[in-house]
């Protein structure tokens, strides 16, 4: 009777089993510049869609450029601690996977990658209490150039922080750009090409920006907070919490030439000047990478060019991470899903 038993258990496991994996997105890498070109991949049972109304739960991520060609799961903010991410007073975790700190100056803008086609800069806030020699800053403003498009997105100013309170502004092309406020709400770039998405992952504070086959950039705007300035010595007025973006990019089109703080890391050849070893390894080069102002390519290390873009030779460090099986089959940016 044990025996039947467990038996029954085991097949009705496998039954399971096979009914979650039928129901699991499958995902067809679609970009011919990437590994796993024209294979289907299935998601894990763990997590079988690439969106979720849960905005905690984890979704399906397929790395088209991966060598083993499979998926896994993840969630959906950015992870300060892994490649491309650019956090707190400013840490970044290079494409080599090495950290650093690029201070900048604050009100200040520099160029955090340049491209032909592709163009991200950083706007930094600040201050400097008595007796420092350099300000203590943060991230506050994305500025984006992707081939005719203009994109920015930055925090709003606080004196105290609010979690109720959305703390995000967009722009776009010029112009403002309002994304409803929900979680999975969406907004697409106007006409069929749908090259740039912004979607909310909260209802408030948190989004992805995906710039099609070209990047994914996950943002989260937080504060400085009390036990942050009593660790670091910050010394932050009343008036301002320093609300400040949390950001991690992911690319899939990068040329071996692309530059700026954290693009060079990206680069196959590129020798990283932070030295090993060392608590807060700082790396400067202000002077090369400072723009005239959040929308501008004007550093002297700037590549920014769409016009050529589309010629360039692109590398192999790439990822295609989080996907869109919600609006057809060319809403993957690169893949294709099914069921």
């Amino acid at each position: 009777m044990e025996i039947r038993s467990s038996s029954f258990f085991i097949i009705l496991i496998i039954f399971v089993s096979t009914v979650i994996q039928a129901k699991a997105d499958s995902v067809y890498c679609s970009n011919p510049a990437s590994r796993c070109y024209g294979k289907y991949i299935q998601c894990p049972y763990e997590c079988p869609s690439t969106s979720y109304e849960n905005r905690k739960a984890k979704v399906c991520h397929v790395n088209c450029d991966s060598p083993v060609c499979k998926s896994h799961c993840k969630y959906r903010k950015p992870n300060c601690n892994s490649p491309g991410s650019a956090c707190y007073d400013p840490r970044f975790i290079g494409g080599d996977g090495i950290v650093f700190y690029f201070h900048g100056k604050s009100n200040e803008h520099f160029s955090l990658v340049s491209d032909t086609s592709l163009q991200i800069n950083g706007r930094f806030i600040g201050h400097r209490p008595a007796g420092r020699t350099r300000d203590f800053t943060w991230i506050q403003a994305l500025g984006i150039l992707f081939n005719s498009h203009s994109i920015s997105l930055e925090a709003t100013k606080a004196a105290t922080w609010n979690s109720e309170v959305d703390h995000l502004k967009f722009s776009y092309n010029g112009e403002e750009l309002v994304v409803p406020e929900g979680a999975l709400s969406s907004w697409y770039s106007p006409f069929l090409k749908k090259e740039v998405k912004v979607e909310r992952v909260e209802n408030k504070n948190s989004v992805i920006v995906t710039l099609k086959d070209t990047a994914e950039i996950m943002v989260n705007v937080v504060p400085v907070t009390k036990e942050d300035d009593r660790v670091h010595h910050y010394k932050v007025p009343s008036d301002d919490c320093f609300a400040h973006l949390e950001v991690q990019f992911r690319f899939f089109s990068l040329s071996p030439n692309v530059d700026g703080v954290l693009g060079r890391t990206y680069r196959p050849d590129f020798e990283n000047p932070a030295k090993p070893g060392v608590a807060m390894p700082v790396v400067g080069g202000e002077d090369k990478y400072r723009t005239t102002s959040l929308l501008s390519p004007d550093c002297s290390t700037c590549l920014f060019s769409p016009e050529t873009g589309s010629n360039e030779e692109t590398t192999s460090q790439t990822e295609i991470l989080t996907l869109d099986c919600t609006r057809g089959a060319s809403a993957g940016y690169g893949i294709v899903c099914k069921k």
